[in-house]
């Protein structure tokens, strides 16, 4: 697809990854990677935040509320609901999105962000291209995809992005984002985790390579064995994610996920995904129009090229960059301050007005100051508000704390008795740790326990899950072995449970 071109003073523009320090450049359609990136003039440069480094939320407030006003009145109702430290001059941007069940309300997804996590993620970058101008957290991005016309359909679509120290899903809703989640199973995670399973050390690369090229049909049954185990984790942390969402959003279901990774796609991840969720299921890649010389981009990377060739009225401008690049010299400062020197001087010599020129600068310095004066007194005004209402709601915790004192009190004394009563039958709860011990040993699960006794016998009924059949019948064996003197044994049948993928049976022990 042929990139849209637009007017502007850049001629290039460059990515950065500030948490592996990798450079995309891309000038007339044609993407390189850049190994030694520097500042140039007319070079728009753009970065990203993991979903790790910021927190995101909704906020609404009413419409009464002015235009000049409201940056300050969200910012209040962020502090206020998240209860942030008010010692802590966060950093928030807002993106506005239209809710048709409210009409009296304005509706914003706010991103805050830590000062010192700004400085500590970007420093390094910054030391070799100067000037960022833009930073954008990095689930905005993906609207992108939409404005380029990548992705053409509306619907309810999830994506996710597994990243070399982090990993994100975000939720779009008939094209526009409504929710992000930060999952821990990132690339280094996984392989971790990995290692674990497997019992020895496997060098990062290596796990790369056999993730990219091979994925879930890895030539090593060991490692396929251990691949698919750490994908059905990953995914069920997924559904877990996607029902929270589908919750609290009333979203009916999930029409579409793009899945992908920052090192490129696992063989087969989308096929278990699909199989896994029940969604439909599309690897997150896409054909951006960029010519890349055959190396591997970054999807997020190229979203970054995309995203700055997007209108600022289009894409979600939320930019949280503070290493803004210096304006041009009559609009510095500085600048201005050596220009109204050199005319003071000019006009000293021409004419004699030096004192009214003194006067003018001392009245422009008093509206400064001024001005100064009424937005710090608007400040200190709105604080104090806030000051007092969190003496109003430290007292409601206190009255709360007290009530809850004595709701932990009474239920004290209730846990007491109940253990009064546990410990005239410590016999059953002996037995039950005994064969917990026994299933353990055999990789095998407990789902349910039932215990019935007569007049003439005892019997408990244990329900059994595991992910291989001889687990069970092992353990019926060993069972069989140590414990015949005291129970007999019943296992009537195994059964296959083809949608949880395990296998299932009730063990009956009878004393």
């Amino acid at each position: 697809m042929k990139i849209k071109e637009k007017e502007s003073k850049f001629t290039s523009t460059l990515s950065i990854n500030p948490y592996n320090q990798t450079f995309y450049k891309v000038s007339d359609a044609a993407a390189k990677l850049d190994k030694k990136p520097n500042f140039e003039k007319r070079q728009q440069s753009i970065a990203f935040l993991n979903n790790k480094s910021f927190i995101s939320t909704q906020v609404n407030i009413s419409k009464n509320i002015p235009e000049e006003d409201l940056q300050d009145a969200l910012e209040n109702r962020v502090y206020e609901e998240l209860a942030l430290d008010l010692a802590i001059e966060y950093s928030i941007q807002f993106v506005e999105y239209f809710d048709s069940t409210d009409e009296t309300n304005r509706h914003f997804h706010a991103f805050i962000v830590e000062p010192q996590i700004l400085e500590e993620e970007f420093t390094q970058s910054v030391s070799a291209v100067k000037y960022i101008d833009q930073i954008v957290p990095i689930p905005l991005l993906l609207k992108s995809l939409y404005q380029k016309e990548l992705i053409l359909d509306s619907g309810v679509h999830c994506f996710i992005f597994i990243q070399e120290h982090d990993a994100f899903l975000a939720i779009y809703n008939n094209q526009d984002f409504i929710y992000t989640k930060s999952l821990k199973y990132s690339m280094s995670f996984m392989h971790e985790t990995f290692c674990e399973l497997l019992g020895e050390q496997v060098d990062y690369s290596e796990f790369i390579t056999v993730m990219t090229q091979e994925g879930l049909g890895a030539n090593k049954k060991e490692y396929q064995k251990h691949i698919i185990k750490l994908l059905g984790d990953t995914f069920l942390h997924v559904n877990d994610v996607l029902t929270y969402a589908k919750r609290a959003y009333n979203l009916e279901n999930i029409d579409q996920i793009y899945i992908g990774s920052y090192a490129g796609n696992v063989p087969g991840v989308d096929e278990y995904s699909q199989t896994y969720l029940g969604v439909a299921t599309d690897i997150f890649e896409f054909d951006y129009g960029f010519a890349a010389d055959d190396i591997h981009m970054d999807e997020i990377h190229a979203l970054m090229h995309v995203y700055l060739q997007q209108d600022e009225f289009t894409r979600y401008e939320c930019n949280f960059t503070t290493y803004h690049r210096p304006p041009a010299f009559t609009q510095r400062s500085s600048g201005q301050l050596i220009i109204a020197l050199a005319a003071s001087i000019f006009f000293a010599f021409a004419y004699p007005v030096a004192y009214w020129s003194l006067t003018y600068t001392e009245k422009v310095h008093f509206k400064i100051l001024e001005d100064i004066y009424q937005k710090t007194h608007s400040t200190r005004v709105v604080r104090e508000a806030t000051i007092n209402l969190k003496e109003k709601q430290k007292s409601e915790a206190n009255a709360l704390l007290t009530s809850e004192k004595k709701a932990y009190d009474d239920k004290k004394q209730t846990l007491i008795k109940i253990h009064d009563v546990k410990v005239n039958y410590p016999m059953k709860a002996i037995i039950l740790t005994e064969f917990t011990k026994e299933f353990n040993k055999y990789n095998t699960q407990l789902s349910e326990i039932t215990y019935s006794e007569n007049n003439t016998s005892k019997a408990f009924t244990f329900s059994l899950v595991a992910k291989k059949d001889r687990d069970i019948t092992s353990l019926l064996k060993h069972l069989t072995k140590i414990k015949s003197k005291d129970f007999d044994f019943t296992l009537n049948k195994i059964s296959y449970d083809s949608e949880k993928m395990v296998y299932t049976g009730k063990l009956k022990a009878q004393l």
